[in-house]
């Protein structure tokens, strides 16, 4: 473990020095992570990639790419694309990446069952921005909106979540 890395309990996240409250799942933290349990799964994830909203907010760093209308995240697990980036039109199960409300306004992905998913074993590991204080996930890590970007303008793509029990 290194300063650099992003180390997750239950109601905070340590990052290069700070401590920052977040939420989790609404089902905890697991080691047995499915689809659709809400949990967080517990281990060590790498910071993958960067999405955000450019007609919400400035680029957060150089290797963020814009989440475009129709941009879509597949848990269909019954699909070949599950948990994966997908465009509209998709008839299958996903979430709408880009939203009326501000939480996925800036996503940070984690390797969390990619790029080769196993199905059924849930589907993406966001760090995007919380709802409200104490209002849990689906099982992403959600923050308030200032140090999330923060935290966004630090991370890089060798940059790990360490979920811990």
């Amino acid at each position: 473990m290194t300063p650099a890395d992003l180390v997750l309990t239950p109601t905070r996240l340590r990052f290069m020095g700070r401590r920052f409250p977040c939420v989790i799942g609404r089902s905890g933290l697991t080691c047995t992570k499915r689809e659709g349990d809400g949990a967080t799964p517990i281990g060590t994830h790498r910071i993958t990639g960067m999405l955000y909203r450019p007609d919400r907010m400035a680029c957060p760093a150089p290797w963020a790419v814009p989440i475009r209308p129709g941009d879509l995240w597949s848990d269909d697990t019954a699909h070949e694309d599950y948990n994966l980036l997908v465009r509209a039109p998709y008839p299958h199960s996903h979430e709408c990446l880009r939203r009326a409300d501000p939480l996925y306004d800036l996503i940070m992905l984690t390797d969390w069952n990619w790029p080769h998913a196993t199905r059924g074993a849930g589907s993406a590991i966001f760090l995007h921005q919380w709802r409200r204080p104490g209002y849990p996930t689906e099982g992403c890590v959600a923050f308030r909106r200032d140090h999330l970007h923060w935290i966004a303008a630090h991370v890089t793509p060798r940059t790990r979540l360490i979920v811990r029990a």
